[in-house]
């Protein structure tokens, strides 16, 4: 192959290894301060001097930026040059998390986690619309699992090196630490992007965001895949963020440490995600994203229960599944939407963001008010609905090769 082929492009239906590795990477470094700030929920509540559900908002907060900053991407990302928009965004991510860790008040430290939304979301956007640009169809869904790879394994590092830095050395050091992650995601993109050859051209009417937006919106199985990509982020936030007041309190009684080996149970994910794009092709989409979302359904029943054992069971389920389901949905959006992947990918993660930024906000009041059994009946909820918008869209979406 030769040396000067894009990093992401590939003439054939596989996608080299050392390219799904670079993808995962990149990843990685773009969203590891998304849910790594999760492991430190008890901590900061305490800290800051609020209840559970107060805190998880100020650290989800970030959602809402990223659901912004995804819109904007949609409308506007076309005339931005990709590997500049990524290299810049992840620079200028590791000010606002340096500032979290001299954040005075929980208000400051909400803001700057919205400021951090914005800027991981606008990597994440360029980064997906890169993707879904410069790869051939047959290895879209390659590629696309391999970006959720990196966002699994950012769960799962990102929140142990939180957990482990913080318990050593302070909640100052661990945010100090992640800027440097960002700086380095920021140096892995201005590296590796330069190689992404012009994007495929596209004639006028599809470069307008209008004609884009309306062509997307009236996609039948791109709007359905949006409505799962709001109940995928909605299920694993309202999952993960409160699942640790439950094992940090009796009969658990986790320490931080603890808490954060506890997201060892992504691991499985990380192994079960790069299948993702052969499962499609040998299944279809509909199938492969009900099968994400009954495994996720699965593990719900296992979390109410006393036993940590059954619990981190019912968490890799929950994990193994939604992040099925999320490299699945977001693959489908980059081949279904063709020219007009831009605007699709911004609104897909819009969605997806929402979602988040919902299930922390409705999940904690009912974790507050009604408790975890509860809390794990409301993501079950949103998950079925997930699997109606599949069924409902499944012609639309076996449609899409």
């Amino acid at each position: 192959m030769k040396a000067t082929m894009s990093m992401f492009h590939s003439g054939t239906p596989q996608l080299a290894l050392s390219r799904q590795v670079t993808i995962a990477a990149l990843a990685f470094l773009t969203v590891v301060d998304l849910f790594a700030a999760q492991a430190l929920l008890p901590a900061l509540a305490r800290k800051y001097a609020v209840d559970a559900a107060t805190m998880a908002n100020a650290v989800n907060a970030c959602t809402f930026g990223m659901a912004i900053a995804g819109l904007g991407v949609a409308a506007y990302g076309q005339s931005i040059d990709r590997r500049r928009g990524v290299t810049i965004s992840l620079l200028l991510l590791a000010v606002p998390t340096l500032l979290l860790a001299v954040a005075p008040n929980l208000i400051a430290f909400a803001v700057l986690r919205v400021g951090q939304g914005l800027l991981m979301s606008t990597a994440f956007a360029l980064t997906l619309a890169s993707l879904s640009e410069t790869t051939e169809r047959m290895t879209t869904s390659a590629a696309f699992a391999a970006y959720i790879t990196g966002n699994v394994a950012s769960n799962l590092f990102g929140r142990l090196i939180a957990a482990s830095v913080a318990d050593m050395s302070g909640l100052g050091t661990a945010f100090a630490v992640f800027a440097a992650l960002n700086v380095a995601g920021s140096a892995l993109a201005a590296r590796t992007l330069h190689r992404i050859p012009h994007r495929r051209p596209i004639d006028d009417a599809q470069s307008m965001a209008p004609a884009s937006l309306r062509q997307v919106l009236g996609d039948r199985g791109l709007r359905a895949a949006f409505g799962i990509g709001f109940c995928i982020l909605f299920a694993f936030i309202g999952t993960f963020s409160y699942v640790n007041y439950l094992l940090a309190s009796p009969p658990f009684g986790l320490g931080m440490m603890q808490l954060g080996f506890v997201y060892v149970v992504f691991a499985p994910s990380i192994l079960t995600t790069p299948f993702a794009g052969r499962l499609v092709r040998r299944l279809g989409t509909r199938a492969t994203l009900t099968g994400g979302l009954l495994v996720a359904l699965t593990g719900l029943p296992l979390l109410v229960g006393a036993n940590l054992s059954a619990v981190l069971l019912g968490l890799t389920l929950v994990g193994v599944g939604t992040f099925l389901a999320q490299a699945v949905a977001s693959a489908y959006v980059g081949r279904a939407a063709g020219g007009h992947a831009n605007a699709a990918n911004g609104i897909y993660l819009a969605s997806y963001f929402i979602g988040g930024l919902a299930g922390s906000a409705v999940l904690g009041q009912i974790y507050s008010h009604a408790g975890w059994p509860a809390t794990v009946a409301g993501v079950g909820l949103v998950l079925l609905v997930a699997v109606w918008l599949t069924q409902r869209a499944s012609e639309a979406m076996n449609a899409t090769p």
